[in-house]
């Protein structure tokens, strides 16, 4: 028997390098992983490059390089992508910006980046939506709020380009920027324009908000200015169906993963309620296997590790990730199903960052070649069948697996 689906199981930012916290050990190394391990010990191991050797690949890049979409062909920029998982309709040729809410004191000083991770800013995307009048530049705009202090904007009209700069200067204590165009093109400048004039209004209309006035009365910072970054000019994108012949579904509580699902035209099936905790990701794990009775792939991703990594917790990683691999215990797809295991990237506890170090990867399934790898995690996996590949590998290895691929010459 040959399978004839994909599940494709991301663990954000699960790879690592040796931690001193665990003497010398990766979290997933460290970590008591009985269901994962079995995957390695059923399937075939590697290591992959999400992008390319020595390339440091966030997120965006990563999942559309996994999924087959080159990003060098593709990806412009992250901001069409979150706007669109945000629930900005995206067409092509939009401008689209990641944006959070954050703090400016009297002084015209950022003080907090994220408004003291603000949960709820329906209020202030309605009170900017209805007040803010950009229609003397002859544009459209569009803002949407994401999980707590984070939102989506968008701009649509003639004449705008993506090569700007960000009002967020990366640190507390520092004034906000005026976003500049990168280069001497029309379209860029204009686009400079436009976002400095929502910037502007937008603020006026967020100092006297009530909102953030009984915040300030409470003794909690207001979220009173927008900072937008990760511009980029929405491109085409052939639907998954069309470019790979399955039909497909996502799952995932990041904006990011879900955008990325939608304009490649991927089923949204994230349960509602569902947070990025441990605790949902029995629930994401059932919707996966519920998604499998009708679709021909799943992208299902699990943020958590991820976000300790970047908190340069060890400790707190592996533990997350032995929780995560209990909760993957119901992940038991039927013969006709592949499963894939990987890390979309490195997000070492060493450098609170995203490295370039390649990822663990086991492929499990009917007709999988099973070699002598027994757990899942970067230095094990090395000595797999599968070697070391590429992000952009992986696509046609399981297109191949599951007998959709042509053969290449007579």
């Amino acid at each position: 028997m040959t399978a004839s689906k994909i599940l494709l199981l991301v663990l954000d930012g699960a790879s690592d390098r040796p931690c001193e916290a665990l003497d010398g050990l990766t979290p997933l190394q460290a970590a008591d992983t009985p269901v994962l391990d079995g995957f390695a010990s059923g399937g075939i191991c590697g290591i992959m490059d999400p992008v390319a050797p020595g390339i440091r690949p966030g997120s965006d890049t990563a999942h559309l390089s996994l999924i087959g979409y080159p990003p060098e062909n593709y990806y412009t920029g992250r901001g069409p992508l979150e706007a669109e998982g945000a629930g900005i309709h995206m067409e092509e040729g939009m401008i689209g910006f990641r944006a959070n809410f954050a703090t400016i004191d009297e002084n015209g000083v950022i003080t907090d980046r994220r408004a003291g991770r603000i949960r709820e800013t329906a209020a202030l995307i309605s009170a900017i939506r209805e007040g803010v009048d950009l229609s003397s530049h002859g544009v459209e705009f569009m803002f949407e709020s994401g999980k707590g202090h984070r939102a989506a904007f968008a701009l649509k009209g003639e004449g705008l380009g993506a090569g700007v700069t960000s009002n967020d200067p990366k640190h507390e204590g520092m004034p906000p920027k005026e976003i500049q165009p990168l280069g001497s093109s029309p379209s860029d400048a204009k686009t400079a324009r436009v976002c400095n004039d929502f910037i502007r209004q937008s603020g006026e209309i967020l100092a006297s908000h009530p909102l953030n006035t009984g915040r300030q009365e409470e003794g909690l910072p207001p979220a009173n200015i927008v900072l937008i970054r990760g511009a980029g000019k929405m491109g085409h994108f052939e639907t998954f169906e069309e470019k790979h012949g399955l039909r497909g579904s996502v799952i995932s509580t990041a904006t990011l993963i879900t955008g990325i699902g939608k304009v490649v035209g991927l089923h949204q099936a994230t349960p509602a309620g569902v947070t990025g905790s441990v605790a949902g990701i029995s629930a994401k794990v059932a919707a996966a296997m519920a998604e499998l009775e009708e679709r021909d792939f799943v992208l299902l991703n699990i943020k958590g590790a991820d976000e300790k990594g970047h908190d340069g917790d060890p400790v707190a990683k592996m533990r997350f990730i032995a929780e995560c691999d209990t909760a993957l215990r119901d992940l038991v797809p039927g013969d006709d199903c592949l499963v894939v295991i990987c890390s979309d990237h490195s997000t070492p506890c060493s450098i609170k960052d995203h490295s370039a170090d390649p990822v663990p990867l086991v492929i499990s399934g009917e007709g999988v070649r099973i070699d002598d790898v027994t757990h899942f995690d970067e230095i094990s996996c090395a000595g797999g069948g599968l070697n070391r590949i590429s992000g952009q590998s992986l696509m046609p290895i399981l297109l191949d697996l599951i007998n959709k691929t042509d053969k290449y010459g007579a």
